[in-house]
């Protein structure tokens, strides 16, 4: 009796959305980063196809779902930044990042200076590449970027104390330990989040006191068009008794 073989579907690959590792070093490894997300995220808000994320992991071969890695804070332009991603599938995707933002620290060393760097530069050709010390635990400078250039990376060189990135067109710079982004076409720094919040709640109050003024001068008006009425019903009535 002749026999046949089934076509079966390969069994379905998952591509977890943690690694058990916690998101940061430190509690301010993780505003540092988060900043960074948030402020990259509301400048590229208008550009559909610019991509901004974090803690996320980056899966770099179809099948092979021990070959991933999880960068602090990348950008990707020329795919959409929504859905929101559980995971980016660069096969799905069409292309990695082109920029990468390691906050580093001490216990983050090994992993950032060789493993990730050598990613980034031999599979993923990330083409700039920063690191953050914000504690200052190794890394002299604390803040350094790399450019890659004939699949090498290169030292940015900086532009008044800043390091330009072609691909955000932006400037970074180390303020504290903080991280801050610089517009060179607008002149100007990016705001970050609390920023914002601040100039939101001054905008908030300004418009309440503004209120609040057009009400008292409306109050003020009104009480003067009462006044002006009880005078004249006042004449008439003198003019109508002959007073």
């Amino acid at each position: 009796m002749a026999t046949g073989y089934r076509n079966q579907s390969p069994p379905e690959i998952d591509y977890p959305t943690g690694d058990g590792k916690p998101m940061s070093e430190t509690e301010l490894h993780m505003w540092v980063t988060m900043d960074l997300i948030q402020t990259l995220a509301h400048h590229f808000a208008g550009d559909p196809m610019v991509y901004v994320g974090g803690d996320l992991l980056v899966y770099y071969a179809e099948g092979f779902p021990n070959k991933r890695l999880s960068p602090d804070v990348f950008i990707v332009r020329g795919v959409p930044k929504r859905p929101p991603r559980d995971n980016f599938l660069i096969w799905e995707e069409g292309k990695g990042p082109d920029v990468v933002i390691e906050i580093t620290s001490k216990s983050t060393r090994r992993e950032d200076e060789t493993t990730k760097r050598a990613l980034y530069r031999d599979v993923l050709k990330t083409p700039e590449y920063f690191k953050f010390d914000p504690t200052e635990d190794y890394l002299r400078p604390a803040f350094q970027g790399a450019r890659l250039r004939d699949g090498v990376y290169v030292p940015i060189e900086p532009v008044e104390g800043r390091l330009p990135s072609e691909q955000l067109g932006l400037h970074l710079e180390r303020a504290g330990t903080s991280l801050r982004l610089y517009d060179p076409a607008l002149g100007r720094w990016l705001a970050t989040p609390s920023e914002r919040a601040e100039a939101e709640a001054a905008r908030a109050q300004s418009e309440a006191a503004r209120a609040q003024s057009e009400a008292a001068r409306a109050d003020s008006a009104e009480a003067e068009a009462s006044r002006l009425r009880l005078e004249i019903e006042e004449l008439r009535r003198r003019l109508a008794n002959g007073s």
